[in-house]
């Protein structure tokens, strides 16, 4: 599975943005996949999963602000991201979502979302 995460861009902080991940291949749709972020330090953080079922859970810190979904038929993974604050300035990424099992898949380039104050 390839994988290519768009949509970010400067956002004012209060504003929002939506998040696009386009992927390749047959099986997307019994994957349960993720998004993640990176900061300026070295971890990249999970910040919401999906399951395959459609079963969404949240890191604290975007819990009531963002909003994971996907479109099976059209292998597509969303994010919504609501109420931006400056802390959510980062690379954000689509990958699986290894708690459900299977290995990443390869990063790609991400998809920078800045927040002004």
């Amino acid at each position: 599975v390839q994988l290519q995460a768009s949509g970010g861009g400067l956002a004012q902080t209060g504003g929002s943005l939506r998040l696009s991940c386009a992927a390749s291949g047959s099986n997307f749709g019994i994957i349960a996949m993720a998004w993640y972020r990176q900061g300026p330090g070295p971890e990249r953080a999970l910040i919401a999963g999906i399951t395959s079922g459609g079963d969404t859970n949240y890191r604290d810190s975007v819990k009531g602000r963002f909003t994971i979904s996907r479109d099976n038929a059209k292998n597509m993974l969303y994010l919504q991201m609501n109420d931006l604050k400056p802390e959510d300035t980062a690379v954000y990424y689509c990958n699986r979502d290894p708690r459900w099992g299977g290995d990443w898949f390869g990063w790609g380039q991400g998809t920078l979302v800045t927040v002004s104050s």
